[in-house]
């Protein structure tokens, strides 16, 4: 286990918890929202932006970093954190799900995942031990296991055969990371040259943790099956992934209630992908801990803001003399700032600007939201919350 990660439950609110989880590059407040920085770089806002909007840790991918700029190369400028200039926790994903968007271009194996480059079209192959590799080089504070994603609905002897092998595939990646670690930790109480020492990547965040991945489609009984055979294997903490990839919402809330129960209770717990407000709240009040999602950076990106009134579409011709603040309820340097007129003009005339300004609201209103979940755990009010959220989006998009 890694001696600098652990977790802790401070208050409860039916199966919700308000915890905290430490890491090797600090503390992070849970419930707790990851902004998604895929390549490095969260889309329209530096490091400062996402300090001043809250953000305690943030979320790259081992599949974009290895092929671009190369793992080999931020780990020979100091590691993920010194390269992007965030001094706070990563999580990085291994890449399984990049892999599994890529449909035509990738085919699964036993192996692992071989797939050609959407950059160059170069043929690669991405296996366990080689994404356990890669992000022992980037050196996030916590790496996840390489898994099979599958889209919904699927048979359910596909899904059977996709979660014995992410089964397996956690298996490896996990001897692989404890070779590493046993590997560094000879390295260092020895002091002494390491044989070969170019056999074996650089690791730079010894305190690094690993995550497994619980698959199973929506299936119950596969999931079940995936939670014992991961749980077997022993990690970190557990991820609960494979939704958000087209099954209804209440699907996917079912999934999650039925599986994060059967995790450790002392043990954080990761919801991959997922998604809006309610979203998050849904699944919180089922157990989990920790979420990242694209939606609040790109929905900013086409201006589609969230709002304490409700979802709001900037460019509506409405707005186009409305000097008032985006949100009067946010104090995000854009809501302090600038006038909903401003904002409109910014986006209709294509001004990089408009992404910049709206994916600080965006992100400061995902984690204020995080915020006020935590608080409603300690009270025990998340339920007044949750319904709340829902009659804020359930709404359509405002027009007003």
């Amino acid at each position: 286990m890694s001696p600098t990660f652990s977790f802790r439950v401070l208050h409860t609110d039916g199966a919700a918890r308000r915890g905290e989880m430490q890491t090797a590059h600090g503390a992070v407040q849970t419930p707790a929202f990851m902004p998604v920085g895929t390549r490095g770089a969260v889309k329209g806002v530096t490091p400062r932006d996402l300090r001043e909007v809250g953000a305690e840790i943030i979320l790259g991918n081992t599949y974009h970093l290895w092929l671009r700029p190369g793992d080999g190369l931020i780990a020979g400028l100091g590691g993920i954190h010194r390269f992007t200039g965030w001094d706070g926790p990563i999580l990085t994903d291994s890449g399984g799900f990049q892999a599994f968007s890529l449909g035509a271009k990738r085919v699964m194996t036993e192996d692992g995942i071989r797939f050609r480059s959407h950059l160059d079209g170069s043929e690669r192959l991405l296996t366990p031990e080689g994404a356990t590799d890669i992000q022992a080089r980037l050196g996030p504070d916590i790496a996840m296991v390489l898994d099979e994603c599958l889209a919904q609905p699927a048979a359910l002897a596909t899904v059977r055969e996709s979660t014995e092998r992410s089964a397996r595939w956690a298996r490896r990646c996990r001897d692989r990371f404890l070779q590493l670690a046993e590997t560094e930790r000879v390295a260092v109480s020895s002091e002494s040259r390491i044989p070969n020492p170019e056999s074996r990547p650089q690791v730079t965040n010894p305190g690094q943790a690993q995550f497994g991945i619980i698959q199973g489609g929506t299936v119950p009984g596969l999931r079940t099956l995936s939670v014992e055979r991961t749980l077997a294997i022993g990690f970190e903490a557990y991820a609960i992934g494979g939704l958000s990839v087209g099954e209804p919402a209440d699907i996917m809330y079912s999934v999650v209630g039925h599986t994060a129960p059967q995790l450790p209770a002392d043990r954080p717990r990761y919801l991959m992908g997922v998604g809006t407000p309610l979203d998050i709240v849904e699944a919180v009040s089922r157990g989990i801990d920790l979420f990242d999602c694209v939606m609040p950076t790109r929905n900013a990106r086409n201006g589609q803001l969230f709002t304490s009134v409700g979802r709001l579409t900037i460019k509506n011709a409405r707005y186009a003399g409305d000097g008032g603040p985006l949100d009067p309820a946010c104090s995000c340097y854009t809501c302090r700032t600038h006038s909903r007129a401003y904002l409109r003009h910014l986006f209709v005339s294509g001004e990089i600007g408009a992404a910049v300004l709206h994916t600080i609201h965006n992100l400061r209103f995902y984690l204020d939201t995080m915020a006020r979940v935590r608080q409603a755990i300690v009270f025990g009010t998340l339920e007044t919350l949750r319904q709340s959220l829902q009659a804020m989006f359930s709404r359509p998009l405002s027009d007003s």
